[in-house]
């Protein structure tokens, strides 16, 4: 018997995004974007307690959007779907006819769609094509990176985006076995990974393989690139009093976060100046105190939320200068 979506995936911190968002989300029409839609648990939510909402769910992923849409079923007037990536949301809103939006939410990372489904190589506790693709209809794969990235070139990724302080020695065994056998599946992989990462760093550290394989998903998928492009574009595209929600789950995608809305939430006078000037003031208010995490409850009852955290940010006032990475 098929596993329905609903049980396969439960929404991180569901309660309190709704608890964040709603209050923009009162009015007739009141429209919400999804850019990271998943398999719409969130979306259920927030469509559930904004009875007045719509929604534009946007996934990369279209086996995500058609489990979204499966969930979101009984809701359908109320929701339309893009298959995009989130920094793509100005072409997706125009497709839409839509100027402005009064919410957004980014749950951002790999989804349960993704850790479940073997296959798709992002999980490293089973033997499986080295892929990690969260579009599989183009672009190169896990496995691609492992064969044909010089090594200066796979030392970088493996130690910006994994934070792995043993990259050197990773790449280093990487290359000789590529010249013996390609990597192909994540097997082989995590066996080298286990040999290669020291014994403490293991028992400390967690899983040998986590932080390569974060590495590698994240520039199979460009994803910081996308994020650092859709944050700024996404405030842009709020109203006055609309509301932004966003939950990361490792340093790199929160450290862009809270630069993005600490920036915007900060005035731009001058030290001294007697008046601030109105296109000085900050043009958003910070929802959230510094990042809040899950409940020791959540965190029981659903492991994956453990790394997650949340900033969220309201904005108060229209700006058009041009340098403000899109923001108008």
């Amino acid at each position: 018997m098929m596993q329905r979506t609903a049980d396969r995936h439960t929404p991180v911190m569901r309660d309190r995004i709704i608890e964040l968002l709603a209050p923009a989300l009162q009015r007739p029409g009141s429209i919400v974007v999804d850019g990271t839609l998943g398999m719409g648990g969130h979306a259920e939510g927030i469509l559930d307690a904004c009875p007045d909402a719509q929604l534009i769910g946007i996934d990369r992923d279209p086996q995500a959007i058609a489990l979204a849409g499966e969930r979101l079923g009984p809701r359908g007037g109320r929701v339309r779907f893009a298959h995009a990536i989130y920094d793509e949301l100005p072409e997706v809103l125009a497709g839409l006819g839509v100027a402005r939006i009064d919410a957004a939410l980014f749950d951002l990372g790999v989804s349960s769609l993704h850790l479940d489904e073997a296959h798709r190589g992002f999980a490293y506790r089973v033997d499986a094509p080295l892929d990690m693709r969260m579009d599989q209809s183009g672009g190169q794969t896990a496995a691609d990176v492992l064969n044909e990235y010089d090594p200066a070139r796979l030392e970088r990724v493996i130690k910006d985006f994994g934070e792995e302080r043993y990259a050197r020695a990773i790449v280093k065994a990487v290359v000789a076995q590529r010249k013996i056998v390609p990597f192909a599946t994540s097997g082989p992989l995590v066996e080298l990974l286990k040999r290669v990462v020291p014994a403490g760093s293991q028992r400390s550290g967690g899983h040998p393989a986590k932080r390569t394989f974060q590495a590698l998903r994240i520039e199979v998928n460009a994803e910081l690139d996308a994020w650092q492009r859709a944050l700024p574009v996404a405030i842009g595209a709020l109203r006055v009093g609309g509301r932004i929600a966003v939950l990361s789950y490792h340093s790199l995608e929160d450290r862009i976060t809270k630069r993005g809305l600490a920036e915007g939430a900060t005035s731009r006078a001058i030290p001294g100046m007697p008046v601030e000037r109105a296109e000085d003031a900050a043009y958003l208010r910070l929802l959230t105190r510094g990042a809040e995490v899950p409940s020791i409850t959540e965190v029981a009852n659903n492991p994956r939320s453990a790394s997650a955290r949340l900033r969220a940010a309201e904005r108060t006032r229209d700006i058009a200068q041009p340098n403000q990475g899109g923001i108008r």
